[in-house]
């Protein structure tokens, strides 16, 4: 088992301010429905460096129902048509609403994209009302991801040890 700090974060209002614009040429987030194929390969891409493998060990069948679902919102960043990042939600449609994946691909760090896919994402999510947006964060995501997340509008709710398997 090994051993992580997980952070919980909440946003209880809709992003302030002006949409951010996109900070490279040819990006464009749209909430896409992708097949289970299509998905892990994003899923992969993002999260090969953070330790991402809950939807790997899922069976086919049970990830493409979650895909099915009208309460699951992918939210994909394209750069030129190339998949270059992923926001996924769960609950949509619910007061309380779950963003549970987001990330990037190692090719497009560090042109402010990140910010750019969140923003955009979670002002869709919102569009539909609700209380709330959760979402956890460990000790194996990008160093940045809680400053980002600051940055959109979640506040710290808890802090604690976790145990996963290896």
């Amino acid at each position: 088992m090994a051993e992580l700090l997980v952070t919980y974060l909440d946003m209880k209002a809709p992003p302030a301010g002006k949409p951010l614009a996109a900070p490279v040429a040819g990006a464009v987030v749209t909430r896409e429905h992708l097949g289970v194929e299509d998905y892990l390969d994003l899923y992969r891409a993002v999260g090969r460096r953070l330790d991402w493998d809950v939807r790997l060990r899922m069976h086919e069948a049970e990830l493409a129902a979650l895909l099915d679902q009208t309460s699951t919102w992918l939210h994909i960043l394209r750069v030129d048509g190339q998949a270059a990042g992923l926001c996924e939600f769960n609950e949509v449609g619910q007061a309380v609403v779950e963003l549970t994946y987001f990330g990037l691909t190692e090719a497009f760090y560090g042109r402010r994209l990140g910010p750019y896919l969140l923003d955009r994402s979670l002002r869709s999510v919102w569009s539909q009302h609700p209380e709330r947006v959760w979402l956890h964060t460990d000790t194996n995501d990008h160093p940045k991801a809680q400053s980002v997340y600051g940055r959109a509008g979640f506040q710290l709710r808890e802090r604690r040890m976790e145990s996963f398997p290896d």
